[in-house]
């Protein structure tokens, strides 16, 4: 029950804040939010493009913010699997997620996705 609740209020969150285009579904076990393959089916492994996901492991909950790995800036993230751990939903700063999940719309997501062939 408490994670139902957690991951409930969660997913709101992600919808209220989600840019126009995204499509939610159940990918890889997940609730995951991704670029459909009618908009951008040219794709590094011909599935679509996942912008965000959550799930409910074994020992904790996780949010998965894919856009994170494409920000440019001077610094560069040490990053695992791009998810964060939590095991309620106090744990979460929800503001700075909101935000973060409105943060790049899909055509920017897409340009940052697509691989540029090499020289």
């Amino acid at each position: 029950d408490d994670r139902r609740r957690a991951l409930s209020a969660l997913r709101k969150l992600v919808r209220d804040n989600l840019p126009a285009g995204y499509a939610e579904v159940m990918n890889w076990g997940m609730i995951t939010y991704e670029v459909p393959l009618k908009t951008c089916p040219d794709t590094y492994n011909g599935k679509p493009l996942a912008y965000a996901a959550m799930a409910s492991q074994k020992n904790y909950m996780a949010l998965y913010l894919c856009a994170i790995y494409c920000w440019k800036g001077g610094r560069k993230l040490d990053m695992g699997k791009v998810c964060i751990r939590f095991k309620q939903l106090e744990d979460l700063d929800l503001e700075l997620i909101g935000r973060t999940i409105a943060s790049t719309g899909v055509e920017q997501f897409i340009a940052m996705q697509v691989r540029k062939p090499r020289k």
